[in-house]
C-alpha cells in the first residue's frame, strides 16, 4: 500500500472508529432508533469510502504490476481478485 493511501486510510479509520463509539453510546443511552440507524448508515458509508481508497490503491499498485509483468497467470489472478471483491464473492 502506498504511503499516501495508508495516511488516507488511517484518517478514515479514525473517523469510523469515532462513529462506532458514538453509535455504541447512543445505544447505551437508549437514543431514538432512527437516529441510531442514521449513524450506522453514516459509518457504513465511511467504510465504503475506505474500501474504495484501498481498491484504488490495489489497482494502481498490485494490479498494474501484474499487467506490466507480462505473465498471463498473474494478470488472470488479479482480475479474478478484483471481480470477486467487487461482486462480494469469495475467490
Amino acid at each position: 500500500m502506498q504511503i499516501d493511501t495508508k495516511r488516507r486510510a488511517d484518517a478514515r479509520l479514525a473517523k469510523i472508529e469515532g462513529q462506532i463509539r458514538a453509535v455504541r453510546k447512543m445505544v447505551a443511552d437508549d437514543r431514538y432508533c432512527v437516529d441510531v440507524v442514521r449513524q450506522v448508515q453514516a459509518a457504513r458509508a465511511a467504510l465504503a469510502g475506505l474500501e474504495s481508497v484501498i481498491v484504488e490503491d490495489h489497482v494502481d499498485t498490485c494490479v498494474q504490476h501484474a499487467l506490466d509483468s507480462g505473465s498471463p497467470d498473474d494478470r488472470r489472478e488479479k482480475v479474478t481478485e478484483l471481480v470477486s471483491i467487487l461482486t462480494g464473492k469469495k475467490k
